[in-house]
């Protein structure tokens, strides 16, 4: 079952999750041209949006994947693989 979260920016618009990085953490980017890409913190009193660059947005995934792997958690690796491998290659 895909279920697509997406979330309003102020400035940037609709915005797409790409997947939960930690807890009240996610990664989300541009719904069209996922150029852009922000960590989104889900707080109680607020949201907030922290820019990343295409890089940045990489290296978290990749990290999710190390954590992931390193967990056993192979349906939720093979989730977020097949992820990494339509947005970053």
């Amino acid at each position: 079952m895909s279920t697509e979260i997406y979330i309003n920016h102020p400035n940037f618009g609709l915005l797409y999750r790409l997947c939960v990085v930690e807890k009240n953490e996610e990664l989300f980017t541009t719904l069209y041209a996922q150029r852009l890409f922000f960590k989104v913190i889900i707080q109680p009193q607020e949201t907030i949006f922290e820019p990343l660059s295409r890089t940045e947005a990489r290296l978290l995934v990749e990290a999710k994947l190390r954590r992931l792997r390193g967990n056993g958690e192979w349906e939720a690796y093979k989730q977020v693989n097949e992820l990494y491998q339509r947005t970053f290659q």
